[in-house]
């Protein structure tokens, strides 16, 4: 196991005194599951939280859910979601429950504070307590009871490790990722669904995965398989509807809007997120056999900082245009700024991505 190297981390400052270090763990890792590039330990076992929404979804597709309910690209990518609870997401979730003839007190996740602070004020000024409907995960919870239906399986317990759509949604991690039977260790996320843990180059591996079903689809769509159809699904849903795997100001949204199509990003809670690139002559230029991707995890859960090392991250590995890589500006180097909006110190990065080889693991 590798220790985490003393400069690799985001540093933060106040009159060019540190005042942090914040641990960055990350791997670069192509379709076929090698390891290419690394920054600190990227086998580090990492509980991948949110990040697993789109094998979770791929579960979900692959029990026929989506043809049996007549449900589209923009449900599924609110499958994949972490959203805002903004208006369109909410009545989105709704119409997938409505369809799928569920109720809202079918949904075994609970009401939170929003993730938009925007959201947040209008409740707190409405005094509005939300519901489950209301949740970042909503959508992932219709789909897995729409999942479950399509199984035939006890809707009361869907979210239950031991359902049938959870045993399908374990399998297919294991699978994408590569891992051995029940080589995946589950907890539960703050959801109340089953969530994984693994190597953070296997997150890598499963965005790669998902990328690679998008570029052999768009190429030879006849001759795929229905699991790389099923990934080439997913990845076309949340790159064309990037609004609802996340919202408005959000990094997930911004990122997949700047990148055109050419990969998805999906944030995990406590700081971890995975990119699948689709294979480019950059990709290639990398090392990269078929569709490319990248695993994030920040030691001490920081989002700011985790969004700040990716973009530094896909500037080092020039990932797409420029004019793609700028859009991501405001997240690259945050000012800290004081209660009167004085900037007060700065954020920058004390690490490089590491060039290595399968061996690297050990």
């Amino acid at each position: 196991m590798r220790t985490l190297f003393s400069t690799d981390c985001v540093i933060t400052d106040r009159a060019g005194v540190v005042e942090n270090r914040h641990g960055v763990h990350a791997a670069i890792v192509d379709a076929r599951g090698r390891l290419l590039f690394a920054v600190g330990d990227p086998a580090r076992i990492t509980l991948v939280r949110s990040a697993a929404k789109p094998a979770q979804a791929l579960a979900i597709v692959e029990t026929g859910a989506l043809q049996k309910f007549n449900l589209d690209d923009a449900d599924l990518a609110l499958m994949c979601a972490s959203h805002n609870s903004e208006d369109r997401h909410v009545s989105r979730a709704r119409s997938i429950l409505s369809t799928i003839q569920c109720r809202e007190e079918d949904l075994q996740c609970g009401g939170h504070p929003a993730v938009s602070d925007v959201v947040n004020r209008s409740w707190i000024k409405a005094d509005f307590t939300p519901t489950a409907v209301y949740s970042n995960c909503s959508g992932k919870h219709a789909g897995m009871l729409a999942g479950t239906k399509a199984l035939g399986a006890d809707v009361g317990t869907y979210h239950l490790p031991t359902n049938p759509m959870q045993v399908r949604v374990r399998e297919a991690v294991d699978e994408i990722c590569h891992l051995e039977a029940n080589g995946s260790l589950w907890g539960i996320d703050g959801c109340n669904l089953p969530a994984p843990a693994f190597p953070l180059h296997c997150l890598a591996r499963m965005y790669a995965v998902f990328a690679d079903g998008a570029s052999q689809a768009v190429s030879n769509y006849s001759g795929t398989t229905p699991r790389t159809q099923a990934l080439s699904q997913i990845f076309h849903a949340m790159s064309t509807y990037p609004e609802l795997v996340a919202g408005d100001d959000r990094f997930c949204t911004v990122l997949m809007r700047a990148f055109q199509g050419l990969l998805i990003g999906k944030l995990g809670a406590a700081g971890c997120y995975g990119i699948g690139i689709k294979q480019t002559d950059r990709t290639r230029e990398l090392g990269a056999d078929g569709g490319l991707g990248i695993a994030v995890k920040i030691e001490d859960g920081n989002i700011e900082i985790l969004y700040s090392a990716i973009t530094e991250i896909v500037e080092q590995l020039q990932i797409g245009e420029l004019e793609m890589r700028q859009q991501l500006s405001r997240f690259h180097c945050p000012d800290i700024k004081n209660t009167v909006g004085i900037v007060t110190g700065k954020t920058y990065h004390a690490f490089k991505v590491r060039a290595v080889g399968d061996n690297d693991l050990a």
